[in-house]
């Protein structure tokens, strides 16, 4: 499988992200670890959403999970990442057009650090960014953000990753993002270490898919994923029945898709974003996101489904809803959210592509 290369160049995306200037295709270090000039590129990645979900770590620093996952790809909510190594003195990073310090300029700067290791250089990089994914919103911001820095980083490192070792790499820098790495169905093999824990595209045979996104908030939530993941496993006494049900609901998502029974998988996605929101609610303190809005939302799914459309609700961190449906059905469902939460803003989102570099 080869990652998808683009003419991007005129798009909004790549605009934001920065221009970069014509360079060799490879370029190789020198003796100091330095390379011979700078390298640009830019890495364009797509956000996903989990369906059978991820939520807790067996090893906080390579982020291994403790259960595997499955996750749908989406169009529309993407990030779009320029790299370019040796054109200033220090790590620097810019999202949307705000200079970026403290623990995000960190985190990148940590990441880049596998990447330069990997790479055999030791030059700073600035980093910009461009999103249409509300950061820190449930929405699997970081998802679509570090497979598109994994993408570009290696590119302007010259490392020739295949897409498995990119979704490693991705994974460092946060698990969601290894399964960007792909378009559509896409399954996170847990493993039990670095070599072992990869995503890797499902095939969805001639199932047709839509998510709808009801945005009720697109503000930062209040707790981070990674913090709401730790609290959750120390001390949710329902995480340890949860976390034993995922590999159930694992094999029998797979075998929906392979039977094209849509009814059967949002069933599973269904409950299988409950039982994990039911566990971190369990949590001392409690991790609760949902706002009365997100309870309307989950109501008007059930509402809808009982009217006779398939409709099956999920949630990641944070307070919007997500909506499984058949795609043929994707228009008529989100005209009745509309019609029940007519303050809420309605996506529908279709299968997305992989990662991808702008030409």
């Amino acid at each position: 499988m080869k990652i998808g290369k683009s003419d991007m160049t005129n798009t909004p995306e790549a605009r934001a992200a920065g221009d970069c200037a014509p360079q060799p295709s490879r370029m190789s270090a020198e003796s100091d670890g330095s390379l011979a000039a700078s390298r640009c590129a830019t890495a364009v990645a797509n956000s996903n959403i989990a369906l059978i979900k991820y939520w807790g770590k067996a090893d906080e620093r390579l982020i291994i999970p403790r259960a595997s996952s499955l996750s749908l790809t989406l169009d529309g909510l993407s990030t779009s990442t320029t790299v370019q190594f040796g054109a200033s003195d220090a790590d620097s990073l810019t999202i949307d057009g705000t200079t970026q310090q403290g623990t995000a300029l960190n985190r990148v700067s940590a990441f880049l650090d596998i990447i330069r290791e990997k790479a055999g250089i030791n030059l700073p990089a600035r980093v910009t960014s461009a999103n249409t994914v509300p950061y820190g919103a449930g929405l699997a911001s970081s998802a679509s953000a570090f497979a598109a820095l994994a993408g570009a980083a290696c590119e302007a490192a010259g490392l020739d990753a295949t897409p498995r070792e990119l979704s490693r790499l991705a994974r460092r820098g946060s698990g969601s993002a290894c399964r960007s790495i792909f378009g559509g169905l896409v399954k996170w093999n847990a493993g039990h270490d670095d070599e072992s824990s990869y995503a890797e595209p499902v095939d969805s045979g001639d199932m047709d898919l839509a998510v709808i996104v009801v945005l009720i908030s697109g503000e930062k939530k209040p707790i981070s994923s990674r913090e709401a993941m730790r609290r959750t496993v120390v001390t949710s006494p329902l995480y340890d029945a949860w976390i034993d049900s995922c590999q159930d609901d694992l094999d029998a998502a797979l075998a929906a898709i392979r039977q094209g029974d849509v009814e059967r998988f949002g069933e599973l996605t269904e409950a299988n974003s409950f039982g994990m929101h039911a566990s971190m609610m369990a949590s001392r303190p409690a991790v609760l996101y949902w706002l009365p809005e997100t309870v309307s939302a989950l109501n008007a799914v059930t509402s809808i489904r009982d009217g006779g459309l398939g409709a099956w609700s999920t949630m990641d961190a944070g307070p919007n809803v997500k909506v499984l449906t058949d795609g043929r059905d994707a228009e008529r469902v989100a005209d009745e959210l509309r019609n029940r939460l007519p303050d809420c803003e309605v996506q529908i989102h279709r299968p997305g592509d992989g990662l991808r570099f702008v030409r």
